[in-house]
């Protein structure tokens, strides 16, 4: 009897749930739009080199200050959101990370350039922050890990349409074409996000909890998550952003356009993402979380021979196993923090983009010094703090807290 009426006064949507679908739809378009606009630049690095006579670490500042200005926002949008009202923020996010887009290929010089990308991590901010905590709020949490994996899987599908049409319109016409058909793709999503989130959900201003930030990097469950974040997303952006630099010089000297086509492997990752969502349900977040690891540190050492199948394949598994990780860690954050939600999402997303930022530009320093192999190197390192930090000690479990250590549904 207790069980059925808990049932009936959680009005958070559930599978099944027409509203869910609803959600997810408007949350896969906006998310697209940011991540097409986030990751875009990523493809045409060699390019900015050439352009603005850039080290490779240089050039990928250009991924590192949006990562950096996103990491310092994204707490304040979470706030803000829950001040303001979400759905406001996630359109004034979209929309202005849009406008920033189509500005960008203007850009006269490099230091121009990393302004508006500086800019850009500003705006972009309140999408991810808002949408992880609306998700946690509106959606069960026997429905959210896959709600979330569904989320990750849109701003996937965004990174890889961002990257592919910078990679593609470089090769006609240099990379301003390419980073102006990518603002183009970001205006249109804007406009159908706004439309769309129109019809969301919109909870009321609800009190910020007070002490919040300081109770959950307090909690060691978080604060382990968090690190998890941080490490993983270092590892990761340090494949992407210079694997490109690998392939179009020798042995392989492919054309940009063809290297390019390496970040179709993120079409891999967005279903890697669905997958892990419903097995982390089933089966518990640290278990997923730990076989994803696991596999992106095989994956990693598989793109060290001068052989273009198995980079590609190293590429891939890679992809496959970052995202299926990320999906775990970030989904069980909002089930660990039952209160706040808003600030714990903030707060591993802080660390999810501080990784990339300062990862991200380590791993630049690392490949531009010592070469491949010491990147890949370091890259396994980052995974292996990611794998370490997934078991927890005795002292990050209280008594009684088995379920939510496990993540599985009850």
């Amino acid at each position: 009897m207790t069980a059925i009426l808990a049932h009936d006064t959680d009005q958070r949507l559930r599978r099944g749930d027409a509203g869910l679908t609803r959600v997810m739809v408007a949350m896969f378009a906006g998310g697209a739009a940011i991540f097409a606009l986030l990751y875009g630049p990523q493809a045409v690095l060699p390019q900015l080199s050439s352009t603005f006579h850039v080290t490779p670490a240089g050039a990928g500042l250009a991924m590192s200050v949006t990562a950096a200005a996103l990491a310092v926002a994204v707490i304040p949008a979470s706030v803000l959101s829950q001040r303001w009202g979400r759905a406001r923020v996630l359109v004034a996010s979209v929309s202005l990370a849009a406008l920033l887009g189509v500005l960008l290929p203007l850009s006269p010089t490099y230091g121009v350039l990393l302004g508006i990308r500086t800019l850009q991590g500003f705006a972009v901010a309140g999408m991810p922050a808002v949408a992880m905590a609306y998700l946690a709020d509106e959606i069960h949490p026997s429905a959210l890990v896959g709600a979330v994996g569904t989320f990750v899987a849109g701003n996937g599908v965004g990174g890889v349409a961002g990257r592919m049409l910078a990679s593609a319109g470089a090769s006609l016409s240099g990379w301003r074409f390419g980073l102006a058909a990518v603002g183009a793709l970001s205006v249109a999503g804007a406009i159908v996000f706004a439309l769309l989130v129109a019809r969301l959900p919109n909870r009321p201003a609800t009190p910020i909890a007070r002490g919040a930030l300081r109770r959950h990097l307090a909690d060691p469950r978080l604060l382990r998550l968090y690190l998890t974040g941080f490490v993983l997303m270092g590892g990761f952006s340090t494949i992407y952003n210079y694997l490109t630099y690998r392939l179009v010089r020798p042995p392989f000297a492919l054309a940009p356009a063809a290297a390019g086509l390496v970040f179709l492997a993120y079409v891999a990752g967005t279903a890697a993402a669905a997958v892990a969502g419903r097995l982390a349900d089933r089966h518990g977040a640290p278990v997923v979380l730990r076989g994803a690891v696991l596999l992106a540190m095989v994956a990693a050492v598989t793109t060290l021979p001068n052989e273009l199948p198995a980079v590609l394949t190293g590429l891939v598994l890679v992809t496959v196993g970052f995202f299926a990780a990320h999906v775990a860690a970030s989904g069980w954050v909002a089930r660990v923090a039952d209160t706040a939600r808003a600030q714990a999402a903030g707060m591993y997303l802080f660390a999810y983009y501080a990784g990339s930022s300062l990862g991200g530009w380590i791993g630049g320093l690392v490949f531009e010094r010592t070469g491949w192999p010491a990147t890949v190197a370091y890259v396994v390192a980052m995974f292996a703090l990611a794998l370490a930090l997934s078991h927890p000690t005795r002292s990050s479990s209280a008594p009684g807290e088995s379920n939510v250590m496990t993540g599985r549904r009850t």
